[in-house]
């Protein structure tokens, strides 16, 4: 951020858009929740009006969401090959753990001695993972929006576009992942399209006629999303001069980058929160299981919260196929592509991109944050 900058993101922003979280090291499993932080008023009021919840019910969510993080590798390793999947269940507040059905008395009692609730399931973690590799490593035409592995339902779901449900290119597709292993098919209405926009007013960064959002501050500079620009690329901030370079960057396959910056900007651990919320502070990367609350900051609709639907998800954009995105129930919009999305005080990971707006309601895909840190060595800057 620039030392001119306006009070209003002085202490928040790395670099202009929104969002500096980051994690204490470069390697994926670091970060763990600190105990109990006190949260924001302002973190309270979003999750109260995306979320439904009152605020007593969005700071014990907040609490009980902690617990189950810290609780699922414990959780993980207790089930050993028996392993079905995970996810938060927001009625009971606790971790849920699907262990197969041929798992002894012992694992079920170390799986619940984590904390964790348990439920039986036909197919492993492993057996689901097999038979979504299968599908990752086939090309999908354009009517296939998407495939992920459901722990909830234990098994892979194939995402297809309404209208183009009877296509012969997607029936076939579907034959193969039906050969693949246990696949239930669902109808989307829209396929998924990334959120980069071209350059307009506001505060963002851009490369060429391209605007997207900061993800998080890593010492040197910041992540952001791949589809935003390229390696050797140059970048300018909300005012116009100049931030830095892409210093790598993977779009299809993946969708992330890092930039370098310098010319009087510097990094800061903070998401900034658009004046709807406070600027938050970052303190980790532990990664929020499914049915987690996680929030959005952007350059072009801000705040936004909702909850985390899948892990490992392959998105068919039209430019190819991106994998181990991140599947949620928050909107976003053109120029977002790149921003953060937070779990309380996690870094969560790059917004990728989506279907529908901030009006009417949609889906949003990330590019989770630690994988990024391990592909470049990278740190995130934490507080």
């Amino acid at each position: 951020m620039r030392r001119t900058r306006l009070h209003r993101v002085a202490v928040a922003a790395l670099v202009l858009l929104g969002s500096w979280a980051v994690a204490g090291t470069s390697t994926a499993g670091a970060a763990t929740p600190a105990a109990a932080p006190t949260t924001s008023p302002g973190l309270l009021q979003a999750m109260q009006r995306d979320l439904g919840l009152s605020a007593q019910q969005a700071e014990a969510r907040l609490a009980a969401e902690r617990a189950a993080t810290a609780a699922e590798p414990q959780a993980r390793a207790a089930a050993g090959s028996a392993y079905g999947g995970s996810w938060f269940d927001d009625e009971t507040g606790r971790l849920t753990v699907a262990v197969t059905s041929g798992a002894s008395d012992s694992t079920l009692r170390a799986v619940r001695t984590t904390g964790a609730t348990v439920r039986t399931v036909q197919h492993s973690a492993r057996q689901l993972d097999t038979a979504k590799a299968r599908l990752d490593s086939t090309s999908a035409p354009q009517g296939v929006s998407g495939w992920r592995v459901d722990p909830k339902a234990n098994t892979v779901v194939v995402d297809v576009v309404r209208a183009a449900r009877s296509d012969n290119d997607v029936q076939r597709f579907l034959s193969q992942a039906r050969a693949a292993g246990p696949v239930t098919v669902r109808t989307v209405s829209a396929p998924p399209q990334t959120f980069a926009a071209g350059t307009v007013g506001g505060d963002p960064y851009y490369t060429g006629n391209v605007r997207c959002s900061i993800g998080f501050s890593v010492y040197g500079g910041f992540v952001t999303a791949g589809h935003c620009g390229q390696p050797g690329a140059g970048v300018s901030g909300w005012d116009g001069s100049y931030i830095g370079t892409f210093q790598g960057s993977s779009f299809p396959d993946n969708d992330y980058a890092w930039v370098s910056v310098g010319s009087g900007w510097w990094t800061v651990p903070v998401v900034l929160g658009w004046g709807t919320v406070p600027d938050q502070l970052v303190r980790g990367s532990a990664v929020a299981p499914v049915g987690a609350s996680v929030c959005r900051s952007g350059s072009t609709t801000h705040w936004h919260c909702g909850t985390v639907l899948a892990l490992n998800e392959t998105v068919n954009y039209s430019q190819g196929a991106v994998h181990q995105l991140t599947k949620t129930s928050v909107c976003a919009e053109p120029g977002d592509s790149g921003g953060s999305f937070i779990s309380g005080d996690q870094a969560q990971g790059v917004t990728s991109g989506g279907w529908g707006n901030c009006s009417g309601g949609g889906e949003t895909w990330f590019q989770p944050v630690n994988e990024i840190l391990n592909r470049y060595g990278l740190t995130l800057h934490t507080a």
